[in-house]
């Protein structure tokens, strides 16, 4: 009986760890390298996973159809809409800023929805061999939602 008692406490305080790890991670960024692209390079149309589209053109104005951006840490979102768009970073790589027109819905109530006036948090630029990568991490971290990435042929 005391052998069990202490196997199971072993086993308890064994697992404790392991499960926090899990906890308190977020989701590690997508395959490929931090990289500094050029407006002509951001210039094109990138697609999520679900099908969803942002075309960013050259003047500076986007059009997104239904594309997954992010606007807090807990709530991914796909919109659509059009709007402007702009290019930050650092020596080591790009964010793509999106800016929308009008006001999104959110929430599940489609009668009611509440509106964001938030921008979308940027995305940021990676290169996987000859694929472009815009990404932004999405969902709540606890719950492992993937990531919100946008994919785009390398030029």
């Amino acid at each position: 009986m005391l052998r069990s008692r202490r196997t199971a406490l072993i086993l308890l305080a064994a697992s404790l760890p392991l499960t926090a790890c899990g906890r308190f991670t977020v989701m590690p960024p997508p395959e490929g390298e931090p990289v500094v692209l050029r407006p002509a390079a951001l210039a094109a149309t990138w697609t999520d996973a679900d099908g969803g589209t942002l075309t960013l053109k050259q003047d500076g104005t986007f059009v997104a159809d239904e594309v997954c951006v992010a606007v807090s840490w807990y709530d991914g979102l796909a919109w659509s809409g059009t709007g402007t768009w702009n290019q930050g970073g650092n020596k080591e790589q790009t964010f793509v800023g999106v800016s929308f027109d009008a006001d999104q819905p959110v929430g599940s109530d489609i009668a009611h929805p509440d509106s964001v006036e938030r921008e979308p948090t940027p995305y940021a630029a990676l290169r996987h061999g000859k694929v472009l990568k815009l990404w932004v991490a999405i969902g709540d971290p606890d719950n492992d939602y993937p990531n919100c990435v946008l994919t785009s042929p390398a030029s």
